[in-house]
């Protein structure tokens, strides 16, 4: 992203989190008269996982089946802000702060998608869940493929939210946006503000920025046919007007059993949401229609019976 980009993502997020927090604070014990006060949210358990040489921090929100929730490149779980609390009302969200990013602190070891994967792996291991549906932002849906891929049994659903998987996935001219970023073309940002309230050394968000660099620079793609093998339902989402091309995701819904006719009889295994007026940075924005979705794909209504 370019550090213009960076910044009006930063701020949409924050200022959206806020809005909750004073929304929140101004409700919260008012209750009405006469009746009992709702019941407050299962209170939020967080800690540090060790696996492979990392000591990953993760926050479980909510209660019922546990849904995995992976963050964007540069980003901390306080930048999900609403979506990350409309989520677990349903569920339980097991959601991750990955290699070098907010209160994971970094190790000697480049960012890698089938690593991060390998990360995600052993958190669920560590916490005893057999399997998880697992969900994706940008950098995060492709931890959420890789996580598919490389650890099939663990996964139950998968919800890849703008997220390529080929390098001509995105517009080119991202390309060109992600040579230009820097630290000091994002000193001041909401990134780095987020990073210094949660990094344990602040100092080594230049290394974060460079690290995400080249795992975006070195990236050549993922092979169809491993993301062929994918087996689970997939919820494939992005904007209209993303940085992944719209074509893609019709591509990436294709390859992973979806894209037929059920009015023909057929029986796709994945499904494609394309939000309108969306772009990359406004999809975290629209948690009433992610939620939704979201909660459709995971939990389905029953079929009502035929008479």
């Amino acid at each position: 992203m370019s550090a213009r980009i960076g910044n009006r993502f930063g701020r949409v997020l924050l200022a959206s989190a806020g809005a909750l927090a004073i929304l929140i604070g101004g409700v919260v014990g008012c209750g009405v008269a006469g009746q009992a006060a709702p019941a407050p949210p299962p209170a939020v358990r967080s800690g540090y996982a060790p696996v492979n040489g990392l000591n990953m921090y993760y926050e479980i929100h909510g209660a019922g089946e546990p849904l995995v929730l992976l963050h964007g490149a540069l980003m901390t779980l306080d930048e999900f802000g609403p979506l990350l609390t409309a989520l677990a009302r349903d569920r339980q969200v097991i959601a991750v702060e990955l290699q070098a990013h907010g209160r994971t602190a970094d190790v000697d070891r480049p960012l890698s998608y089938q690593q991060m994967a390998d990360d995600i792996a052993g958190l669920l291991y560590f916490l005893n869940i057999a399997r998880a549906d697992v969900m994706g932002y940008s950098m995060g849906g492709g931890v959420a493929l890789q996580t598919a891929i490389r650890h099939p049994g663990m996964v139950r659903k998968l919800v890849v939210a703008s997220a390529s998987i080929s390098t001509d996935g995105t517009y080119p001219q991202m390309l060109e946006a992600i040579r230009s970023i820097s630290a000091a073309s994002l000193a001041g940002s909401p990134f780095e503000r987020s990073y210094a309230r949660r990094a344990p050394d602040p100092a080594k968000f230049p290394t974060l920025v460079e690290k995400v660099k080249q795992l975006d620079l070195t990236f050549t793609g993922m092979p169809e046919d491993s993301v062929r093998s994918i087996a689970v339902p997939t919820l494939v989402m992005l904007g209209d007007a993303d940085i992944i091309r719209p074509e893609h995701g019709v591509e990436l819904l294709r390859l992973l059993g979806g894209g037929m006719p059920v009015d023909l009889g057929g029986t796709p295994r994945s499904q494609l949401a394309v939000l309108p007026g969306t772009g990359h940075i406004s999809l975290v924005e629209r948690t009433d229609w992610i939620h939704s979705m979201v909660d459709r794909f995971l939990t389905p209504p029953p079929v009502p019976a035929r008479g």
